[in-house]
């Protein structure tokens, strides 16, 4: 029996302990949140980094005190640049851009008694995690594609790099400058919610999509833009790591229309080693990237 606890940071915090043998781990009960109210979707914007420790150990401690069995690893995923517990760059959380994520924290952790090694991933690379364990193919390529407040790509197992797909270049446009990077012609700065916010103004990223489909041209022409974007990504994955499949998943998946999305991938991709590729929506379901944390941070130890 192995325990571990997986954690994940987006627009709200989630933590879940996870028990069972390495690779069939599944989450013990109900995960904790933060904030419990779901409609909050700002909650944690601005938060200065301190206390965004002191809010990640809060749902950290209570998992602790009630496991039975000795915690192995406490897996923390947040989005952006992460490498060696470093969170390089973090445009969607700017607050914890450069800090030391897996010191800090256990550091926190340490003067609540708690020593139990903490490794810190991206979160899309632990959504991808936790479709490899709930699937049992922790020894296959898992890519996924994360559609939020921010763009995601997750892959797994694990490989040293930067994958920021989100902030793939897919348009030579330079009017296209909405990325919460800085960057011109990103996926992000045409998928994000702060991206959409932007271009439109007076419109909800929801009332976007619910426009074009009631005829509006304006917003019906940004849908396509919107599933070209994508599609552009995953063309560009596909011609750098071959084909296979790809998962989409995440808060703004609902808006994705897969027959469209698949009809301008078709045309990008012509290749025909290539083309053995395939495409699954699934629903968002932080438990999945719980258990990834999990998983990835007792995979960590053992590497």
């Amino acid at each position: 029996m192995t325990t571990s606890i997986g954690v994940v940071m987006t627009e709200h915090i989630v933590a879940g302990r996870l028990t069972g043998a390495l690779g069939e781990q599944r989450l013990e009960g109900e995960p904790l949140r933060y904030p419990v109210d779901v409609a909050e979707t700002e909650a944690l914007v601005g938060v200065p980094a301190g206390e965004v420790y002191d809010l990640l150990a809060s749902q950290i401690a209570p998992l602790m005190a009630a496991s039975t069995e000795p915690v192995g690893a406490i897996g923390v995923a947040v989005p952006g640049i992460v490498r060696n517990g470093v969170v390089e760059d973090s445009p969607n959380l700017q607050q914890i851009k450069g800090v030391r994520l897996a010191d800090a924290l256990g550091e926190v952790l340490q003067a609540q008694g708690i020593s139990t090694p903490v490794h810190v991933l991206n979160d899309a690379d632990a959504v991808a995690a936790g479709l490899a364990a709930t699937r049992g193919h922790l020894d296959r390529l898992i890519r996924v594609w994360t559609l939020g407040n921010g763009i995601g790509y997750g892959r797994w197992p694990y490989a040293d790099g930067v994958w920021e797909g989100g902030h793939t270049t897919v348009t030579l446009d330079p009017k296209e400058r909405y990325c919460g990077c800085g960057g011109v012609g990103h996926l992000e700065g045409i998928m994000g919610n702060r991206a959409m916010r932007l271009r439109f103004l007076d419109l909800e990223p929801e009332e976007i999509f619910a426009n074009a489909k009631q005829g509006d041209a304006r917003c019906r022409d940004f849908v396509d833009l919107w599933h070209r974007a994508l599609a552009a990504g995953t063309a560009s994955l596909i011609h750098l790591g071959g084909p296979g499949k790809f998962y989409f998943t995440g808060l703004n998946v609902g808006f994705l229309e897969l027959p469209v999305l698949r009809g301008y991938l078709d045309s990008m991709v012509k290749m025909s080693p290539l083309q053995s590729y395939s495409l699954e929506v699934l629903p968002e379901d932080d438990a999945i990237s719980v258990l990834g944390a999990g998983v990835a941070a007792l995979r960590a130890q053992s590497w």
